[in-house]
């Protein structure tokens, strides 16, 4: 004769709406550079943001290599546009600037950078497009991107490069020039390529190449930003 089965275990009730609400999502961590860059960043009525200006320059000197360096030419790179806020109450700054968009063996940028030769018109879009697709992949990666703060050290700051898809951190030497309503910040500095995942351009085995060194010169004045609906 058999007994009476066991009952069968309920269910555990799903949780209803109401008690799933009380367990908000964590909040995400505020990123201040981002929206330093998007704008949403005023600073202070003493110190408002300020925009990276039309004249501003990030000028790049490409030095020649290998056993045939002598046939081929150092070449400077250029960014004029460039997106770009700095506020100076918080120590912050940021900006950007499209690869496809920089210029290539200016003769001006070439003089000041010691260079005495000028190349053709051809070796210059050549070397556009071996710069774009062949080193720097800028279809994958179209953007630099650089973001600083103040180190609490005269004349330097920290600065995050984003290129290539790779960021690395530098203490970048810079002087801070302050004219009222702005500033101009001007500096050197020498980035590897290889430390971002770049393999420096070379054709017969090596015999000509780009060095992997790039020697960066920066002019950066910054002025008030303009709100959108005036300009």
């Amino acid at each position: 004769m058999r007994g009476p089965s066991a009952p069968a275990p309920s269910a555990p009730s799903a949780p209803s709406a109401s008690s799933a609400s009380s367990f908000p999502a964590p909040a995400q961590p505020a990123d201040p550079f981002a929206d330093l860059l998007a704008g949403r960043t005023s600073g202070t009525a003493s110190n408002p943001v300020l925009r990276i200006a039309d004249d501003a320059l990030i000028a790049v000197t490409v030095r020649r290599g290998g056993a045939l360096a002598r046939l081929g030419h150092d070449h400077v790179v250029a960014a004029r546009r460039i997106d770009g806020r700095v506020d100076p109450a918080a120590g912050l700054a940021v900006l950007r600037f499209r690869l496809d968009e920089m210029t290539v063996d200016e003769a001006a940028l070439r003089s000041e950078a010691g260079l005495t030769t000028q190349p053709s018109a051809d070796a210059i879009a050549g070397t556009r497009v071996n710069m774009l697709t062949k080193v720097l992949d800028a279809q994958t990666f179209p953007f630099v991107e650089v973001r600083a703060q103040r180190t609490g050290v005269a004349g330097a700051v920290q600065a995050d490069i984003t290129l290539h898809g790779v960021t690395r951190r530098y203490t970048v030497p810079a002087a801070l020039d302050t004219t009222p309503p702005g500033l101009t910040a001007r500096g050197t500095l020498v980035l590897k390529q290889t430390d971002f995942g770049i393999t420096p351009f070379s054709v017969m085995g090596g015999a000509m190449a780009v060095q992997d060194a790039l020697e960066i010169r920066f002019v950066l004045p910054a002025r008030p930003a303009v709100p959108e609906a005036v300009r």
